[in-house]
């Protein structure tokens, strides 16, 4: 069995899934795989198989550590080009972990001498874009986008050629929008890479802007692609279309099974949905775990007195607005707050499924997400109907008839809470 064209190395789930997603409507089959496969982790036929890790926010020596393992197992299973997935909005901190990633997987890739990375995060169809180097948000600069209040990873500076050059020690270099528009932008590209840059990141406004940029790709030298969904999906536009390993849709009964929302995003979009849901809603409060006022028994039994009057969906948060989530850091430390946040999510999505006959799972936050997924013991996940583009209900290969919808905090529209169950496979 030949293996996969693209071999992908997400940092977060929900960004896994996004670009999973970006593949299968471009018409590629796509399947990711929570953390680093174990040996012989069967993998079903696919175009671009994505291994999602939780690395976004990870000391770089373990992401790096992590990404090479997983990018190991990928070309082990014969993936033809490597691609890092990072968030379309370049979630990183001066300390993070794009450019050690990248630079262990250009070691990894290269022939001798490490291969150059070439990509963007840009993604016009969730309104990611990026020109003369800098990255907006819709019509605004990340700067000035609510990224700047990111509780792990607050955006300051939109320039990313900056950013990244802040975290390797290798060339920063920037193809422009209009060299991309050239008659040989191929030549271009190549030009830079022979001037010695190390990465390269594009240009692009939309979606004919990143097929240009794959069009341009070298053939005659390894290269490690980066970027978010957008880039992914103009590699997988350039694929013969392949629908014939669709996920099953077996025993969900999507009609009838009871539903949960879990929420732990504090972004401004997952805000204004959690503000739209007109269904009952608990607060998972760290405060109140670290002080024992509130367990994850309390919530199961809650959950069950609001499932003998419905199957849901029951909401779930702790998400909040950014003064609130600093006044718990300052408290707690933000690393703890967040620890008991992700174990406590986990611990009650893993309880639901067990416990409380719940089959239909929409989780809000990359980290939150994968708790819940790492708590459920769940090892491949096959991409189902999409309720938001970057959205898309997902199939476990095996193991329990659950579905789940991993949303990133940003994603989706504002009636995605109550929407999302209309498509559920």
């Amino acid at each position: 069995m030949t293996g996969p064209r693209l071999g992908v190395i997400a940092d977060d789930l929900t960004g896994a899934c996004d670009l999973a997603d970006a593949v299968r409507d471009a018409g590629g089959r796509a399947v990711v795989m929570l953390g680093v496969p174990e040996p012989g982790l069967r993998l079903p036929p696919c175009d671009c198989a994505v291994v999602a890790l939780r690395t976004r926010t990870a000391p770089a020596d373990i992401a790096v550590a992590e990404s090479v393992a997983a990018a190991r197992h990928l070309l082990a299973a014969g993936a033809g080009t490597l691609y890092q997935k990072y968030c379309s909005t370049f979630d990183s901190t001066d300390d993070g972990t794009i450019g050690p990633v990248a630079d262990a997987l250009r070691t990894l890739v290269g022939d001798g001498s490490p291969a150059p990375s070439i990509g963007t995060p840009a993604t016009p169809r969730a309104g990611r874009t990026q020109y003369q180097g800098h990255l907006f948000v819709g019509d605004r600069l990340l700067s000035e986008s609510p990224l700047r209040h990111h509780p792990l990873t607050p955006m300051h500076d939109p320039d990313l050629i900056r950013v990244l050059g802040r975290q390797t020690a290798h060339p920063v270099a920037l193809l422009p929008w209009a060299v991309l528009h050239t008659a040989d932008p191929a030549r271009a590209l190549a030009d830079l890479l022979d001037t010695g840059a190390a990465h390269v990141l594009a240009d692009a406004l939309t979606d004919d802007d990143l097929d240009r940029l794959a069009a341009a790709l070298p053939t005659d030298r390894p290269v490690l692609l980066g970027g978010a969904a957008g880039f992914a999906a103009a590699l997988a536009r350039r694929w013969t279309p392949d629908r014939t390993n669709e996920p099953p849709t077996h025993a969900a009964d999507p009609g009838t099974s009871r539903a949960l929302i879990i929420s732990g995003s504090c972004s401004a979009r997952t805000r204004e949905q959690i503000a739209h849901f007109d269904g009952p809603r608990l607060d998972l409060d760290a405060v109140a775990l670290a002080e024992g006022r509130l367990t994850v028994d309390d919530l199961v039994d809650r959950l069950a007195d609001h499932y003998r009057h419905g199957t849901g969906p029951v909401l779930v948060s702790s998400s909040a607005d950014p003064d609130t989530v600093r006044g718990t850091q300052d408290r707690l430390g933000r690393d703890r707050a967040a620890q008991l946040l992700e174990r406590a999510a986990g611990q009650l999505a893993a309880r639901a499924v067990q416990d409380l006959g719940v089959r239909r799972l929409l989780v809000a936050g990359g980290e939150t997400s994968g708790a819940v997924v790492g708590a459920l013991g769940l090892g491949v996940l096959q991409v189902g109907p999409a309720a938001a583009p970057g959205v898309p209900w997902m199939i476990p290969a095996e193991g329990p008839p659950i579905r789940l919808l991993l949303k990133s905090g940003n994603f989706g529209d504002p009636e995605l809470f109550r929407t999302a169950w209309e498509v559920c496979p």
